[in-house]
């Protein structure tokens, strides 16, 4: 089992040394502190929407090594201890694209769903319009991390996946993005798979 990087330790000492999340539920802590560990932004705080039995269901889902499914390349290389679908720089997604009028995110997220099929975990890090692919196309997701970041439709589309009803982990303002999809989804698989963590490291040494 690996061990946690000394340098993620004391970087967790100093987060916790400055805010106090001892009172979140555990994977909503988890969550959060990850984020605000990849961030440096404590607004998330209060920004990210966590619903922990949506996050429970996640964590499930990643023991059953269930599919993962990646808006963007650049979410899909942040996670390097799972195996992650993006279909982004396929050219069936350019073709489907044009011929359905479609912007090229929606269509990679479209072309996944017909290999993943319902039950797989997606992550939104960049395109809003990937996200109102997922809400569209009822995905039946295990759980859909869904934190696209701009001016333009990311909060709105925010607000969808909230309303939707869908199994979810969000957050309310503009801003979002790669970094912070990958570090949400990391702090579930760190769980999911029984590996060790900054916090759990930093409250057993005593740093």
């Amino acid at each position: 089992m690996s061990q946690v990087h000394p340098i993620e330790v004391e970087s967790y000492r100093i987060l916790r040394s400055r805010i106090d999340l001892s009172d979140l539920p555990p994977l909503t802590r988890a969550v959060t502190e990850r984020v605000i560990h990849a961030t440096a932004d404590f607004d998330y705080v209060t920004d990210l929407v966590c619903d922990e039995r949506a996050l429970e269901r996640g964590v499930g889902a990643l023991r059953r090594d269930v599919p993962v499914i990646a808006d963007v390349a650049m979410v899909a290389s942040g996670i390097t201890r799972y195996p992650v679908t993006c279909k982004i720089g396929d050219s069936l997604s350019a073709r489907l694209a044009r011929t359905a009028n479609i912007t090229l995110s929606a269509a990679a997220v479209r072309l996944a769903f017909g290999e993943a099929g319902p039950g797989a975990v997606w992550l939104v890090g960049c395109a809003p319009t990937a996200l109102a692919e997922i809400i569209s196309r009822q995905v039946e997701p295990a759980l859909v991390i869904g934190v696209p970041v701009g001016f333009v439709g990311a909060a709105a589309a925010k607000d969808e996946l909230r309303a939707s009803g869908l199994p979810a982990l969000s957050n309310v303002s503009e801003k979002g993005g790669s970094a912070v999809a990958v570090a949400a989804f990391n702090a579930l698989l760190r769980i999911a798979k029984d590996e060790p963590d900054a916090a759990a490291a930093d409250e057993g040494t005593g740093l």
